[in-house]
């Protein structure tokens, strides 16, 4: 049985007439004949009775024009959800992101991308940037956003944002209402920090921005996530230097205060592999580029 025996058979049941059928087909009557007692030989049973004045739909027959038609559709379901997933229109994605991002521009990407691919399927995952680097590696992520200049040579790279870092303290600080923080004020305060483990290039850049500013901070906390950080903050248990987009969080009980010196900013990058052929992770990648000409414009 094949797809072009329930056309034939759909199209000549509709018209029970080989003439008209043929014709709609745009073939001719023996052909058609042939293909019809091709059919039935292989469903196994009469679906017409033909005279030769009338054809007619047997009781097999009837019963079969419905299966036919639920087969022809489902063939051409799944041959258009392969032409989607084909040109990136359907189908899934993983994205991994650092929690920044969601005060960096990812909601937004996220909804235009949405908007304009509604049948793909988005699937995020909040990782650290080193976890981020062996999901990519081992094809577990299609996309990351993450914050390391250790990036692998097979991983093609986009700056999607810059920050700088600003002092997170209790609301209740002495330094809380100031309009710039002197970050040497905050030497021997308990610091809250994103770990080593969890990312290394962020404690790395704290104890350098601290060194710089003339003093080694008093780590008392080390935690996994940007936000842990700033609700430790907010329970005014320490002080934190944060990437300034984090402000965007309103958390109640912290306040953040710019420096009064320039710090190394706080970069963030798309990633992805280079050798992925996969329309959707390249319309993806186009709708992070769209975004950064956005903002620079």
């Amino acid at each position: 049985m094949e797809f072009r025996h329930l056309r034939y058979f759909l199209v000549l049941a509709e018209e029970l007439h080989f003439g008209r059928a043929a014709r709609r087909l745009s073939m001719s009557q023996p052909p058609l004949s042939l293909n019809i007692q091709q059919l039935e030989a292989s469903v196994g049973a009469r679906l017409f009775t033909r005279s030769s004045k009338s054809v007619a739909l047997t009781a097999a027959g009837l019963a079969f024009v419905p299966a036919a038609r639920a087969l022809l559709d489902q063939a051409a379901e799944a041959a258009r959800h392969a032409r989607d997933v084909g040109q990136g229109m359907a189908g899934s994605l993983s994205i991994g992101f650092a929690g920044t991002m969601l005060y960096s521009g990812l909601p937004d990407i996220l909804e235009r991308f949405q908007a304009r691919h509604p049948l793909l399927r988005l699937m995020l995952k909040e990782l650290s940037s080193s976890e981020q680097l062996i999901e990519l590696a081992q094809d577990r992520l299609d996309i990351g956003f993450v914050h390391t200049t250790r990036v692998p040579p097979e991983l093609s790279q986009i700056l999607v944002s810059s920050q700088a870092f600003v002092g997170c303290l209790p609301a209740g600080h002495a330094l809380a209402q100031q309009a710039s923080l002197s970050l040497g004020d905050l030497q021997g305060e308990p610091f809250a920090v994103v770990s080593r483990a969890v990312s290394p290039d962020y404690h790395e850049r704290i104890l350098s921005i601290c060194i710089e500013a003339g003093f080694y901070p008093e780590i008392r906390y080390e935690l996994r996530h940007w936000l842990s950080v700033v609700s430790l903050v907010s329970q005014g248990m320490g002080v934190a230097l944060v990437p300034a987009a984090l402000g965007r969080s309103a958390m109640a009980g912290a306040a953040f205060v710019p420096l009064d010196m320039a710090t190394t900013p706080y970069d963030t990058h798309c990633l992805w592999k280079t050798a992925r052929d996969n329309p959707a992770l390249a319309a993806f990648v186009d709708a992070v580029r769209a975004a950064n000409a956005r903002r620079s414009g």
